[in-house]
């Protein structure tokens, strides 16, 4: 084996996604020598078209494919590129609220997570990556979800986006990390080495030596070595807990995994709702959180195709009517998972449980996202569910079953997070209050992982800010 290409930093940042961007650009901003190093690509936002396969076989890991295994499969997807999910998702935006905030205190123990004193870590973030209302009217297949809600005199909301609208409303641009964060990270002198994995963290002589690979634009694969005074690992909610494992940090590391599990439907409507260069649909139906919400879902063509594949003539029933059609999910906060490393493999193993009563709310909230679908006329429901009926009349819904009973991979996710907790309960945490690992010196948890719990709402928005409340009080206590 040849030898390793060394590297030196005074803090190095393992991830780069809104978790590790924040921190990695709070700290070279407070004058730290800090390398920043991600597995993925380094690709610009215009690099694929968003949603295609392009972007998922580029800047997604597995192509856009993780299964977590359990008699209840779920399958989810994860960023791997600089900047993360950050640049593979729709960007919604919501602040975690209170009662969550208020839980992880009592619960986890996190100190000095008051919902008045995160204000300002979200407002830091958010003056870096703009947060706008699409300034005129939403798509119709967005307000579609809307007048359902509104008919059944349920709440429902316009959600803000992680995007820099154009005056018209009609287009404008993804406020990603790498069109925000890290583009300051860089500018303020930090360093970036996109193609780098790290296998393991070891302390050695007083610092940190992180080991793994690199590879060049051929995809050539080279050993390499990073001498850092301090690590924080911001690789995500299933690949943080991997590392910290495989470099032997278990106390409740990769035993808490949670998810937002998600169930969709195809809707389709007596007129057209479905056009061509719409904007990302951003209502949601807040009326049944934090047991479950519902939203609607990018409705191109081939994910209409894909979400009705188990159904004979999918393809030609898309191909006649999916302007008229939208695809519509219920989103829940249950299943625990825990990530192992297995021998011989690159990626962790995920094994997901539901309770009863895990699989009796996602079926409840199945029903009820029919149910606001046929009160916005839709002419027919088709859940993603195999096995599952369509529903045309109000008394269809009357024979849905009250749990979902699917193994059959239908349960989706695109939020991760909470496998490494943070809090001063030690019997439930894996870092304090402020992320720095139990145990360590200088090793700090940057990203989703130290979640405590879902955040019900979309959670990138509370990822930047413990982030920028973390880093900030590294800074301060100058890592002591």
């Amino acid at each position: 084996m040849s030898k390793p290409d060394a590297m030196t930093a005074g803090i190095l940042v393992i991830g780069s996604g809104p978790g590790g961007c924040v921190s990695g650009t709070m700290l070279v901003e407070a004058g730290h020598d800090v390398l920043m190093v991600e597995e993925g690509e380094h690709l610009s936002l215009d690099s694929a078209a968003h949603f295609s396969r392009e972007e998922m076989l580029r800047k997604y890991r597995n192509g856009g494919v993780s299964v977590a295994l359990g008699r209840q499969k779920l399958a989810w997807v994860e960023g791997r590129c600089v900047g993360g999910g950050s640049e593979v998702n729709r960007g919604l935006y919501r602040r975690a609220p209170e009662f969550i905030l208020d839980s992880w205190r009592k619960d986890f123990g996190v100190e000095n997570l008051g919902f008045n004193s995160m204000k300002a870590h979200f407002a830091a973030c958010e003056e870096i990556a703009r947060v706008e209302y699409v300034p005129g009217a939403p798509s119709e297949m967005s307000q579609q979800l809307q007048r359902g809600a509104q008919a059944l005199g349920w709440q429902s909301i316009e959600a803000p986006r992680l995007f820099s609208y154009d005056p018209d409303g009609k287009g404008g641009r993804r406020q990603s990390m790498s069109e925000t964060f890290v583009r300051r990270f860089l500018q303020k002198g930090g360093r970036l080495n996109a193609r780098t994995r790290i296998d393991r963290l070891r302390r050695v002589s007083g610092a940190w030596l992180a080991t793994g690979s690199a590879k060049d634009e051929a995809g050539h694969s080279r050993p390499i070595e990073i001498r850092a005074q301090r690590v924080f690992v911001a690789c995500g909610a299933v690949q943080t807990p991997a590392l910290l494992r495989r470099s032997g940090f278990t106390h409740n590391v990769g035993n808490s995994l949670r998810f937002h599990p998600m169930v969709k439907v195809v809707a389709e409507f007596e007129r057209d709702v479905n056009f061509a260069g719409d904007l990302d649909p951003v209502h949601q139906i807040k009326e049944f959180e934090p047991s479950f919400g519902m939203g609607c879902s990018i409705s191109k063509r081939p994910m209409l195709g894909v979400a009705l594949s188990d159904r004979e003539g999918a393809w030609d029933l898309v191909h006649e009517r999916s302007r008229r059609m939208g695809i519509y999910y219920v989103q829940t906060t249950g299943g625990t998972a825990t990530v192992r490393n297995l021998p011989g493999f690159s990626d962790p193993l995920v094994r997901i449980g539901f309770t009863a009563n895990d699989l009796h709310v996602l079926g409840t909230g199945l029903r009820k996202l029919c149910e606001a679908l046929r009160a916005a006329d839709a002419v027919r429901v088709m859940p993603c569910v195999a096995g599952y009926a369509d529903v045309a009349s109000t008394r269809s819904l009357e024979f849905m079953p009250s749990s979902l009973s699917a193994s059959d991979g239908s349960v989706t996710s695109v939020h991760v997070f909470s496998s490494c907790p943070m809090g001063e309960n030690d019997r439930r945490t894996a870092a304090n209050s402020f992320g720095k690992v139990h145990g360590t010196d200088g090793l700090y948890i940057a990203d989703a992982s130290l979640l405590c719990t879902p955040t019900v709402v979309n959670p990138q928005g509370t990822v930047m800010a413990v982030a920028h409340r973390n880093a900030l009080d590294a800074i301060e206590r100058q890592f002591s």
